[in-house]
């Protein structure tokens, strides 16, 4: 059952499908839509809506649970769900592959105009890889407009043969920033070290990491590089905050290898990780505009990423970025940034600087409601 009324007649009406991936974008984005008089349904897993909020913004919320993998019985069902939702729409808009693929069968038969967000690469190793890329060109081809958020998303998206490929940068919701009272600042250093406390870091230089355990998120290589600090004196503590397959194999490691390395789990809080730590690091294989890393800049603090994907066009020189597989170059770049408080000083200022040259909330609802506004008027 749906959480708000079906719209009324004569609004444009738009219906998201959402998986894994772009939870929290759509979210911004269906809150956006909805203050400029769009309605919006927004499908998806149930899970989703209890983190995300989308009826409290002004959607209308279809649970549908659309997993990672296929499962024909349930795909069957999530597609006739799918069918139903977006009976009368004037657009549909699917974030990622599956979401993508599930709605191109959706709506077969139908002139509903289909956009596709790519919000990451697809990653697959041995015989998926060639069905996913399959699937792929699949997706590409059936949208009538695929939305990239990043250059090279866009470059691939064409290469496959999407009809019309944008560059479409989201803007994340972020943390106003404070004026430095000296309250603000007090309050500031208060949270702070309340969570080194949590971490017992003491005078330790803290390092924070952030995303899913998952193998292309290249925490293998994190581990590798975290190596090359234990020679250090105090000796660094990075915390890893996230959840993912790989947790049991890296905790492993971390034992064996008595590295300096605390998993976490899933938080809730990350502002104040940002709050304690000396600098970031992103080891991924492959990011479009890591959220890490926009936060990070936001808030100031040091960033340490390779250098592939999204991340030079998102950070230009308001980071150190390493190539990715090189665990000596990672560890090396973070030793030296820790020894140069010059330096931390200088990326602390250009990351703020960087991040008022992304686009904005509003930036990101406006493009998608003129491409949304184009659609339905062909």
């Amino acid at each position: 059952m749906s959480s708000t009324p079906s719209p009324p007649h004569g609004q444009l009406h738009a219906v998201h499908v959402l998986g894994e991936t772009g939870r929290a974008h759509v979210a911004s984005v269906a809150g956006g839509l909805a203050a400029r008089g769009v309605q919006v349904t927004v499908c998806g897993p149930g899970a989703a809506e209890e983190r995300y909020g989308f009826a409290a913004a002004g959607a209308r919320f279809a649970p549908v649970e659309i997993t990672r993998r296929s499962v024909p019985r349930a795909d069957a069902a999530v597609v006739t769900a799918l069918r139903a939702a977006c009976a009368g729409a004037d657009v549909v808009h699917a974030h990622g592959l599956r979401a993508g693929l599930l709605a191109t069968v959706a709506l077969g038969g139908r002139r509903t105009p289909l956009v596709v967000t790519w919000h990451g690469a697809v990653f697959a190793e041995g015989a998926r890889k060639p069905l996913l890329r399959l699937l792929e060109r699949r997706v590409a081809r059936a949208a009538s407009v695929v939305l990239g958020a990043s250059s090279d998303l866009v470059d691939r998206a064409r290469a496959v043969g999407a009809r019309d490929a944008r560059l479409a940068p989201i803007g994340v919701p972020l943390p106003p920033r404070t004026a430095a009272t000296p309250e603000a600042v007090a309050e500031a250093e208060r949270r702070r070290q309340k969570a080194r406390d949590e971490f017992g870091a003491g005078e330790r230089p803290l390092l924070l990491a952030v995303g899913r355990l998952e193998p292309h998120k290249g925490y293998d290589r994190l581990l590798d590089a975290a190596h090359g600090w234990t020679r250090l004196h105090p000796q660094p503590l990075l915390v890893v905050a996230g959840e993912g397959s790989l947790r049991p194999e890296l905790q492993e490691r971390i034992d064996t290898e008595r590295l300096p390395v605390l998993l976490l789990g899933l938080r809730d809080d990350v502002p104040e990780l940002l709050a304690a730590a000396d600098a970031v690091v992103l080891p991924s294989r492959w990011e479009a505009r890591s959220v890490i890393a926009q936060e990070a800049l936001h808030a100031g603090v040091p960033l340490v990423a390779t250098n592939v994907g999204g991340t030079p066009e998102l950070v230009g020189d308001a980071a150190e970025l390493v190539p990715y597989g090189d665990p000596k170059r990672l560890a090396d770049t973070v030793v030296r940034l820790l020894g140069d408080p010059a330096r931390r000083a200088e990326l602390a200022a250009a990351g703020p600087a960087q991040a008022g040259t992304w686009p904005t909330e509003d930036d990101t609802v406006a493009q998608v409601l003129s491409i949304y506004d184009e659609l339905s008027s062909r």
